[in-house]
């Protein structure tokens, strides 16, 4: 059984998790900063930003903790964070792609949307992930042992990449818009490993998914349709336990390249196991796609 307190020592370590001032995020970057590192808290809102700070602080772990600020929703603003942390940074040793937003706009007649125009989900879940992450590649490959580990959930399986779709201009679902985005994140991270393989690159791009927590990704939800989601899929966990997937991801000898994590049970629940990915997740066809035109509309090329 894998826990924090399996977390080898990591001090000397930066590592940046998005989405850091609540629930998993929250989590993952207070283990991270018990167990020695340097973590910077990525988070869009300054005031819940410093209020995550401050809790973490106060628990007198061994390590720093740092305030970025990170808007997901506009790609200009991730261009913003990522040049802030270049100028400040000489390397990073983890980036975790955690922040997500889940079923926003889910009873509007039409979507939410980014800066630039396309389905929120799918703009912060995805799209603002993959400009985070080109951006701080070359630090990242500069950085020994360096990791990219990204967030998913259950809900890629019944996902689907719609590419007449990607801004909802033909039609509008929530539901599966954010199933959408998890597909589109797990493509992503196994995408990124492909190519880190093909030009032997010392980076590890590593997926995640939290299992079934009780957190503010909720908080779109009817008690109806919460009540029904536990029906579903069984109690919820609390955050702490979600972030062991991430964490194990981050920082286990034993974490590989191009896989999955996520709880032992079912995926809903327990500890980090090994996942089997479904075939969508390894449509290469599909996940070269996606790629090349989240390439073309962010200006970001990478590997």
């Amino acid at each position: 059984m894998w826990t924090k307190e399996s977390i080898p020592d990591q001090t000397g370590k930066t590592v940046i998790v998005t989405g850091a001032n609540t629930g998993v995020g929250y989590e993952t970057a207070l283990a991270l900063y018990e167990a020695g590192a340097h973590v910077v808290l990525a988070c869009r809102d300054t005031d819940k930003a410093e209020g995550a700070c401050t809790r973490i602080s106060a628990l007198l772990g061994k390590g720093k903790i740092e305030i970025g600020i990170l808007d997901l929703s506009d790609l200009d603003l991730v261009t913003q964070f990522a040049d802030t942390f270049l100028q400040a940074h000489t390397k990073l040793h983890v980036l975790i792609n955690n922040a997500g937003v889940m079923n926003t706009g889910i009873a509007a007649p039409v979507a939410a949307k980014t800066a630039q125009g396309y389905e929120a989900q799918f703009g912060v879940n995805f799209l603002g992930h993959f400009a985070l992450t080109g951006r701080l590649y070359p630090l990242l490959k500069a950085t020994p042992g360096a990791r990219i580990v990204t967030l998913s959930s259950m809900a890629y399986l019944r996902g689907a990449i719609d590419f007449d779709n990607l801004r909802s201009e033909n039609s509008y679902d929530g539901s599966r818009e954010y199933a959408q985005s998890k597909l589109a994140d797990i493509l992503l991270s196994v995408e990124l490993h492909r190519r880190i393989t093909a030009i032997g690159d010392p980076v590890l791009s590593i997926a995640a998914q939290p299992g079934a927590n009780r957190t503010e990704l909720l908080r779109h939800m009817s008690g109806e349709e919460l009540a029904a989601a536990i029906t579903r899929v069984g109690q919820l966990m609390d955050p702490w336990q979600g972030a062991l997937p991430s964490l194990y991801a981050a920082v286990s000898d034993d974490a590989r390249g191009g896989n999955l994590y996520e709880p032992h049970d079912g995926g809903y629940r327990g500890y980090p196991t090994l996942a089997t990915l479904k075939e969508n997740a390894l449509d290469e066809a599909a996940g070269k796609k996606l790629w090349d035109w989240a390439e073309e509309v962010t200006g970001v090329r990478y590997p």
